[in-house]
């Protein structure tokens, strides 16, 4: 098969050595299966996703901070302007407080007894263990924050989380530490947060107790979809790229790719989709539990730019794993960026968004457009001016091309 080296790198790495960097490891050794998908994971997000000052957005899914991995992986890389906007999980934001509040939690074991747990009064996460003190005092930490006037009205999710960021930020001040927080270092960091779901939380209910006692707080879900979309129109009315990070699926997933759809779909401007699509998950597609979307999939609901389907990647890889690793290469490869401050331009934002919806769309049903002509010849044959849901039954594309 003489055509084959000319088509793709031979398969012959390097003996390992010791004292080897991350980075250096993932380059050299992770040559097949999901470790070779890991590596086109690391390139595409260093490489396209952070290249030419894109924005990208990343979500929070699964029991991450309890683990540490917002102080180890989230923070530093909010702090090197990797990552401009999240959508959470109200769980691992309201873990996250734990350890800006300076609280303790302990790596464990999956096989201890559940029952004497509960009788010594001990929260487990898995292998994940703490004080039931801590839910309790976390618990008041948020009702006395969202007690003070600022909170008494009705805000989009990502106002609220700055608001909290704050005090958050000078709970560290006070205690002496520093970049311990994913909402304190957003705060610093001018780093939008949102939650799909407000309600599935302890900071939720939380602010649902409150609310028995008359506090005015409500979460302004509308605006939180609508500004989710004006930060992808933004980016891309500007000419530059829109990414999207993925760390497990669940709702954060679906929130984050739902943007072009209410760009194009429902707002009924014109709009390709995102960039790039990284995501690592140990979910299947075939029994739903991948929420929905693989990449060749999302293209036909206009999420994902059909042009750049070879270039997105799954990762078949728990986020526990991939995260340190894709945090340390992309510190490693690349210098920091200037961090956007997204937060701050919020309402300009949601604003420009406004104007060409008003513009744009109508109360009655949208034009179905088909005519994606100036899709780049990406396969084995173009796909000019055929109607873009027939681009979804290309077969998914897992790495990036040579």
């Amino acid at each position: 098969m003489p055509s084959l080296n000319k088509q793709f790198p031979r398969l012959l790495p390097e003996p390992i050595k010791k004292d080897i960097r991350a980075a250096d490891l993932i380059d050299t050794a992770f040559k097949a299966y999901n470790g070779a998908r890991l590596s086109e994971a690391c390139r595409l997000y260093v490489e396209k996703m952070l290249a030419r000052d894109g924005t990208v957005g990343m979500t929070l899914t699964g029991a991450l901070t309890p683990a540490g991995l917002g102080r180890a992986a989230v923070v530093p890389l909010l702090k090197a302007g990797f990552v401009d906007w999240i959508v959470s999980t109200g769980a691992n934001l309201y873990h996250d407080l734990h350890y800006g509040l300076g609280m303790e939690l302990y790596a464990g074991s999956p096989f201890v007894d559940d029952i004497v747990l509960r009788n010594d009064g001990v929260i487990r996460i898995y292998d994940v263990l703490f004080s039931y003190d801590v839910l309790l005092d976390t618990d008041a930490f948020v009702r006395q924050v969202i007690a003070g006037p600022e909170f008494q009205k009705t805000m989009g999710t990502d106002e609220f989380h700055y608001l909290l960021g704050r005090y958050v930020h000078e709970r560290e001040k006070k205690l002496g530490i520093k970049e311990t927080s994913v909402l304190s270092a957003a705060y610093q960091y001018g780093v939008p947060i949102f939650t799909s779901s407000p309600g599935d939380s302890s900071i939720g209910m939380n602010v649902a107790a409150m609310a028995l006692r008359d506090s005015q707080l409500a979460f302004d879900v509308n605006r939180d979809v609508n500004q989710t979309a004006a930060i992808v129109y933004d980016a891309k009315r500007r000419g530059g790229t829109s990414s999207v990070f993925i760390l497990g699926g669940g709702s954060p997933k679906n929130f984050i790719l739902q943007t072009e759809p209410q760009i194009q779909e429902v707002m009924g401007i014109e709009e390709r989709g995102h960039d790039y699509f990284l995501q690592c998950t140990d979910a299947r597609p075939d029994t739903g539990g991948l929420s929905g979307a693989t990449p060749a999939e999302a293209v036909s609901w206009g999420k994902i730019d059909p042009g750049n389907l070879p270039a997105c990647v799954v990762c078949y890889v728990d986020s526990t794993i991939s995260l340190p690793l894709i945090t340390a290469y992309a510190l490693t490869r690349l210098a920091p960026r200037k961090r956007k401050n997204l937060y701050a331009r919020r309402d300009e934002q949601l604003a420009a968004i406004r104007a060409e919806y008003l513009k744009k769309g109508t109360v009655e049903k949208i034009a179905h457009r088909t005519d994606v002509s100036d899709v780049k010849d990406f396969g084995t044959a173009s796909v000019k001016e055929k109607p873009r849901r027939n681009l979804a039954k290309r077969a998914s594309s897992v790495g990036l091309g040579k």
